[in-house]
């Protein structure tokens, strides 16, 4: 099936936790990944919290895949900031592999946040946001 962001966006938090679970971890994106977040899944707020996330606060994430590092897209101006460690590991959600994006070593910022994604289809991909041990919310990134 192919996904499109408007779809993700209308999906609650149950459906996005089936459809991370049911999907492999696939291979390490390298580029630029266009990123969304999908805050108060399945609300009529989700697209609008969305919006103004991409717009103000965060626009997604750059991977070196050989490096094995990528760097957050933040503020207004997209500045290549926030430093996590990316490599194949154990999902804390549901216990299969996945691609753990990993702040606790290099970063001051976001050392308590940890992200895991897995491919949903050939260039997109579904993560989840921790911090600490707890899942805060979905985002997506399309390359």
């Amino acid at each position: 099936m192919a996904y499109d962001i408007q779809q993700l966006l209308r999906m609650t938090s149950d459906q996005l936790d089936q459809l991370f679970t049911s999907s492999p971890s696939g291979e390490i994106p390298n580029g630029e990944g266009k990123g969304t977040a999908i805050i108060a899944a399945g609300t009529t707020v989700t697209p609008e919290i969305a919006s103004f996330i991409n717009h103000f606060a965060w626009q997604g994430k750059i991977f070196d895949a050989n490096a094995g590092y990528l760097n957050n897209k933040v503020l207004p101006f997209g500045i290549a900031a926030i430093v996590a460690k990316v490599y194949k590991g154990e999902s804390w959600f549901d216990k299969k592999e996945c691609i753990v994006l990993d702040y606790s070593e290099t970063s001051l910022v976001a050392g308590w946040i940890r992200d895991e994604i897995r491919m949903i289809e050939p260039g997109f991909y579904l993560g989840e946001v921790f911090g600490g041990h707890t899942r805060l919310f979905h985002f997506t990134l399309q390359f």
